[in-house]
């Protein structure tokens, strides 16, 4: 890999930019495409691919064969509530490489035995997401049914771009919180994104149920989410 290349994927990976190195094994000749980058014709399809699973391995194409090594930022689970949903959604996350960050401002709930290991932050979401931003390869789960706690999160979850943004509650709550989000600002396309009620519906019941609901639904959204410079 030249300097080039290597300084770019450094920086594509410092600030969590899905990239893919791209090497010719017949001359060693090796580029970075990002996601969102135009990308010739005859690498176009498997450089999707790529960015969708995160799979690298070797491609054959008019131009000889490549091998394509894809590196995305390690995709995360913001959950807003530190409520039984969350606890059972902490236990699942990892194990399908998610990692998970809860906010509560509720100290009753937001604590560490019932988190135990868990990244967990007991303030309100307008003070700790500033200084630890949302981004396309966060997903946000909003679970309190508190307004006042759940909408600010909502509203920054869809003006950055995040992959999966979900909210807890029946469709009459959510209509309710359609009318506050439009009088925040938000445009009906952008609300239109949020999956309400949250989760597949697998009839689940539990917190532990509705838990695996929510996290099948955020894998889903990953592995068919729109990349940047495409369209659905």
């Amino acid at each position: 890999m030249d300097l080039a290349s290597l300084s770019r994927l450094n920086a594509a990976r410092a600030a969590r930019r899905a990239a893919v190195l791209v090497t010719e094994l017949a001359g060693g000749r090796s580029e970075v495409l990002e996601e969102g980058d135009t990308a010739p014709p005859h690498l176009a399809d498997a450089v999707r691919a790529a960015f969708l699973s995160g799979r690298s391995g070797l491609v054959e194409t008019e131009a000889g064969q490549l091998f394509l090594n894809v590196h995305l930022p390690p995709p995360r689970i913001v959950a807003i509530g530190a409520v039984h949903i969350t606890q059972a959604l902490a236990r699942l996350a990892g194990i399908v490489g998610f990692d998970l960050t809860v906010i509560d401002p509720r100290t009753a709930f937001a604590t560490a035995e019932r988190f135990e290991g868990v990244d967990l932050v007991a303030d309100w979401p307008e003070d700790v997401l500033p200084a630890r931003p949302l981004d396309a390869y966060t997903a946000l789960a909003a679970v309190t049914h508190d307004p006042k706690i759940d909408d600010f999160a909502l509203a920054e979850a869809l003006r950055r771009g995040c992959f999966y943004v979900g909210a807890l509650g029946s469709r009459k709550t959510h209509a309710k919180r359609v009318e506050r989000l439009a009088a925040m600002g938000l445009a009906a396309e952008e609300i239109a994104r949020i999956r309400a009620p949250i989760g597949i519906d697998i009839g689940a019941a539990s917190p532990q149920e509705i838990a695996l609901a929510i996290l099948a639904e955020i894998v889903e959204s990953f592995r068919h989410r729109n990349l940047a410079g495409a369209t659905a």
